[in-house]
């Protein structure tokens, strides 16, 4: 799928399942796969598969989508992004389950399936969260806004009934010291517009302090440096969390 400004993305499951086979340890996660533009049934056998074949590493985030020309491009409407989202992740977990008839079951079964972390604002995405997701994902600018996320999500967990509540994730850009952005500002950049290693991990530590369990760094950075950038953030941030 296209990213805007960023350039050309690869298809997620695919990059995923070489990261998977490349390494042993580390997590993997979309962030985010937009789920309408999916067949859900054929989603539910993948994201098993990636599952089982990375150990139970993977976890699948999902949100609606915002880009028109992408749903455009697939023949899917736009204006059905949130309800086929809603059915859509029915639809997997019940998969996921064995709980749909023997003829659309899925191989391999797994225990539930990969955590769900959903993202979206609105009520509708907050109680997608609340009914499908081990967590919520997005961005996210202070404590006090995750704050208001948490709220809110105890609020609709409550009216509903249901008594498990998502954890919080987030999605942050990053810029690091020394290079430069590719394309137009995809938003506030975490650290500050001047960031270093210290304002990055002080902001960082009081998300955590807020609630944040996990936060997924983005690097929009030009191709040639990527590595280095991330680089610079297993070095120079991730040190301060282990």
């Amino acid at each position: 799928m296209l990213a805007g400004d960023l350039g050309v993305t690869h298809e997620p499951l695919i990059m995923l399942s070489a990261i998977a086979g490349a390494t042993s340890r580390i997590g993997i996660a979309t962030s985010v796969l937009i789920l309408p533009l999916y067949n859900p049934v054929v989603l539910a056998h993948q994201t098993a598969t990636l599952d089982r074949l990375s150990r139970g590493r993977f976890t699948l985030g999902v949100g609606t989508g915002w880009d028109r020309s992408e749903f455009d491009a697939v023949g899917v409407p736009f204006g059905e992004r949130g309800k086929r989202t809603g059915e859509y992740l029915r639809v997997l977990t019940s998969l996921w389950r064995g709980e749909s008839e023997p003829r659309i079951g899925i191989a391999p079964r797994t225990a539930g399936g990969p955590p769900l972390w959903v993202g979206g604002r609105s009520d509708a995405a907050l109680r997608r969260a609340v009914r499908f997701g081990s967590a919520w994902h997005g961005p996210v600018a202070d404590p006090g806004e995750l704050h208001g996320i948490r709220k809110r999500l105890t609020e609709l967990a409550d009216a509903s009934g249901i008594e498990r509540h998502p954890l919080l994730t987030s999605v942050a850009f990053v810029v690091p010291p020394g290079f430069s952005a590719i394309g137009r500002d995809p938003g506030r950049l975490l650290g500050g517009g001047r960031p270093t290693a210290a304002s990055i991990v002080d902001e960082l530590a009081a998300l955590r302090e807020a609630g944040l369990h996990a936060c997924s760094i983005w690097l929009p950075v030009p191709g040639p440096a990527f590595a280095d950038a991330m680089a610079w953030v297993a070095q120079e941030v991730l040190p301060e969390f282990d």
